[in-house]
């Protein structure tokens, strides 16, 4: 990565949002380009124009033809339905490459978003494309230029950022620990912006029109998705008690994660809100932000317009973002908002959400992980059951019920689903630790011998020097809980 430039906004920690630029994502977007991909080209930087031109003269030699043939008949073979949904894949794939010549994954195949994954098969002929045109000289030779375009979009976007976390009123001398990373790709049409949400950190891929604009509310979009979606993990009891209001929404014409997943729901409802009171500036006609708020609330996020009443008097008092946060949470009676979803004419289609998930097939897993992580054993109960009703990853879900149960000292539970979990796992870790649980069960039990036994397949599965090292410890002695321990 070059280019780096910190957005200072957590003040005296160490940053966690930057704007960069990355030669793999140049790479996929500059061989996109050369094999026909020029959406927005008139309203792009000049820059990308030059860099096209560079690309094919770069190419000229017989190899060059042939990788450069073979890689644009995958383009082809792969274009999606419109040039929106063709970048989206390439972006993702450029996202999961190593910022080096070598242009290899920094992510593990099966770990790679779904977009990424349809495109895959792109990347062996760009890396021997990326040779016989040698892409890196290319690119070290523009590096300036990049260095000079995030310089240019650092005040506004900077700006953007700052005016969202005086508006929340935020406290910014703390620190959080994932990233928000806005990456500049002028070869990626301008009209498009890119965002992905990948674990725990969040990415931007944006490109400036030749006037030098951004789309900054697509920017302060995903960082609102970046302040806001951990906060409802550990507001288990909160979303359980407002899941009915999941059934108001089922004709709203909103993605199916948003039905099922309250978390989701109540978030986006609230970055709804944020956006529409922010319409125009503090100071602007009130008009538009209310027929922006129901326009959304009609789309099927349906707390909009709670949230947005409840902005009204936060943007009058002194108190702070999070402290309100938790009473607006507190605050929502949920037969008020059944009663007026009722009222609501649903519109036929919504605005697709801007950031989108690395893994789709895996969220409720990861949501439930997370917030056993965090101390939400509600939290992580609930999401391991709806991922167990749709069909998830059905081993990690019934490991974390396990654990959940263990915190909660209900070790019968625990041994039924760590049994569960062991048997319906493909992953070693997983079946491992089952193992490695259920000893120290029987062992507190004083069951020593089915103890050991399953101590021993433990072993047998293998997995990391943890995991090794605990199986070992159960079979050199029995386990015995901390309370039992003899203190020194």
């Amino acid at each position: 990565m070059v280019g780096i430039l910190t957005l200072p906004t957590m003040a005296q920690q160490t940053p966690r949002m930057s704007v960069e630029t990355s030669q793999g994502l140049f790479s996929v977007m500059a061989a996109i380009n050369a094999c026909g991909y020029d959406a927005d080209l008139s309203q792009s930087v000049p820059l990308r124009q030059q860099i096209r031109g560079e690309v094919l003269k770069a190419a000229q030699s017989q190899q060059a033809q042939l990788e450069l043939r073979r890689m644009c008949v995958f383009y082809e073979d792969h274009r999606q339905d419109n040039a929106s949904r063709t970048l989206s894949n390439y972006v993702a794939l450029g996202l999961n490459l190593n910022d080096s010549p070598k242009l290899d994954l920094r992510t593990k195949e099966s770990s790679l978003p779904p977009d990424a994954i349809f495109v895959l098969g792109f990347l062996p002929l760009l890396q021997r494309f990326s040779v016989e045109a040698n892409l890196n000289a290319i690119w070290q030779r523009h590096r300036p230029d990049y260095e000079q375009l995030i310089e240019s979009l650092h005040k506004p976007i900077n700006g953007t950022l700052l005016s969202t976390d005086l508006y929340l009123k935020r406290n910014l001398s703390g620190y959080i620990r994932h990233e928000f990373v806005i990456y500049v790709e002028p070869m990626a049409a301008p009209s498009e912006v890119n965002s992905r949400n990948y674990a725990d950190d969040y990415y931007m891929v944006i490109s400036p029109t030749n006037a030098g604009a951004i789309r900054l509310d697509l920017i302060r979009h995903t960082y609102l998705h970046y302040i806001l979606d951990a906060k409802v993990l550990s507001r288990g009891t909160t979303l359980e008690r407002i899941s009915p209001l999941r059934e108001s929404v089922r004709s709203a014409p909103l993605d199916d994660s948003y039905k099922f997943d309250m978390g989701l729901l109540l978030t986006e409802s609230l970055i709804r809100a944020i956006e529409a009171r922010q319409l125009g500036g503090l100071k602007g006609p009130a008009k538009p932000k209310e027929e922006l708020a129901w326009d959304s609330t009609r789309q099927g996020f349906i707390l909009t317009q709670y949230f947005y009443d409840k902005l009204v008097l936060f943007e009058r008092d002194e108190v702070g973002f999070d402290q309100s946060y938790a009473d607006w949470l507190h605050g929502i009676d949920v037969q008020r908002q059944q009663k007026f979803a009722a009222t609501v004419p649903f519109l036929k289609s919504s605005t697709p959400e801007l950031v989108r998930k690395g893994q789709h097939k895996e969220m409720l897993v990861d949501l439930a992980e997370r917030a056993l992580a965090n101390g939400n054993f509600d939290g992580a109960r609930n999401y391991a059951q709806q991922a167990i009703q749709n069909q998830e990853d059905q081993g990690r879900a019934l490991f974390v019920m396990a654990r959940v149960a263990v915190a909660g000292g209900n070790l019968n539970d625990a041994q039924d689903l760590f049994e569960r979990a062991a048997t319906a796992s493909g992953d070693a870790k997983i079946r491992g630790w089952s193992h490695v649980y259920l000893g120290r069960i029987l062992d507190i039990q004083e069951h020593r011998q089915e103890a050991v036994e399953h101590y021993r397949a433990a072993l047998n599965v293998g997995g990391t020097p943890e995991l090794i090292a605990a199986a070992e410890k159960g079979l050199r002695q029995a386990y015995e809980t901390p309370a039992k321990r003899p203190t020194d």
